[in-house]
């Protein structure tokens, strides 16, 4: 009987070996048998100072977008962009039909130049008068007369020049010129259109210094400052978290959502942003106070609604589990603030608790 028995298990121990990881699978269970308990991870307990997370949501915004229209109407003669150009602050948008302006700016220049004319003849004439007078040829009242030609024609070559400078004026409001850089976003008007003043033409989006707006719940507001611990994630870079800098915090509360705006910014300039981008954030908020935190799976959370942790402790020369109730606190960085006796430096079971018994014997790893 020995003999089959002996072949029988070389059998089965040749048919394992292909298969390295179940048999250290095996070796390993034979190990934790023979040191009298189940393998289980622990963590210590630690004492810091403790934060409250609040989770926001966002949207990733522009610091400019403006609805550009013209000045004057017109015909649209020519569009210089498509939706999604970009365009530097100066470039054209679009030009407005500026024949008759042009005429009337030439017509300006005309009735410039002749009283220009007209006034020099005229300071001619005074001057002219003005020598005879001192020989007694011109009575004093002509000579005066003259000084006051000399002076209307000035005064319309004032008007002429005024007039051809806001005619000058008028035409190059026949332009609509980026007032800064960004995309089209919105095209509203098509070549061949007649527009008005203040109709919107293009929508114009800055995409430099974009930002990241979040609504904050109005209880926040007392604990918040801005340097206040901020990580952004954004829905459109899986995997993807990034530091954030709070640069405004606007102590408005809307009446309807009872939030207010939290207006924040990526360390990492060169992280790709888009206006309109979803996001979501952690804001960190320093408690000021100090306690003691597990990590999160060390609890065992029952139906009855009570919390454990199972702790580590020495009896003589083994290494047994007790259960321990514990009431928990803030939550921050995958740590728990628990209380209920535990100090700091206690070793928590952090894996390999689901079905421990009160003072069973433990194999214990540490956790890196």
């Amino acid at each position: 009987m020995d003999k089959p028995r002996k072949n029988w298990r070389r059998v089965c121990l040749d048919r394992l070996l292909p298969i390295p990881g179940l048999v250290v699978l095996l070796w390993g269970a034979v190990a934790i048998a023979q040191q009298g308990g189940p393998l289980v991870l622990v963590s210590s307990t630690e004492q810091v100072t403790l934060f409250e997370e609040v989770p926001l949501t966002g949207t990733v915004i522009s610091p400019r977008i403006a609805e550009l229209s013209t000045e004057v109407s017109g015909i649209v003669a020519t569009m210089k962009v498509e939706i999604g150009d970009r365009v530097q602050a100066g470039d054209e948008i679009l030009h407005l039909n500026s024949e008759l302006e042009s005429l009337t700016l030439a017509a300006a220049r005309a009735n410039t130049e002749r009283a220009k004319w007209e006034l020099e003849d005229a300071k001619r004439r005074l001057k002219d008068a003005r020598a005879l007078g001192k020989v007694q040829s011109l009575s004093a009242s002509e000579v005066e007369s003259l000084a006051a030609e000399v002076r209307i024609d000035g005064a319309e070559l004032a008007r002429s020049r005024a007039e051809e400078k806001r005619e000058g004026a008028r035409l190059k409001r026949h332009k609509l010129k980026a007032p800064f850089a960004g995309l089209i976003s919105r095209q509203l008007v098509e070549q061949g259109e007649w527009i008005q003043p203040g109709q919107a033409v293009v929508e114009l989006v800055a995409l430099d210094g974009l930002r990241v707006d979040f609504q904050v719940p109005q209880s926040v507001y007392p604990k918040l400052d801005k340097n206040s611990s901020l990580q952004i994630k954004l829905n459109a870079i899986p995997g993807g978290n990034f530091a954030g800098k709070i640069e405004t915090i606007v102590p408005v509360t809307d009446p309807v959502s009872r939030t207010f705006l939290l207006r924040a910014a990526l360390i990492d300039s060169k992280v790709k942003l888009a206006p309109g981008m979803s996001a979501s954030a952690m804001l960190r908020l320093d408690t000021r106070k100090q306690g003691v935190v597990v990590h999160r799976d060390a609890l065992i959370r029952y139906p009855d609604g009570r919390i454990t942790v199972w702790v580590i402790i020495q009896d003589g020369d083994q290494t047994l589990v007790t259960e321990l109730p514990v009431e928990t606190g803030l939550t921050f960085n995958g740590k728990v603030a628990v209380t209920g006796g535990l100090a700091p430096n206690t070793l928590v079971v952090v894996q390999g608790n689901e079905a421990l018994r009160d003072r069973q014997q433990v194999n214990v790893r540490h956790a890196d």
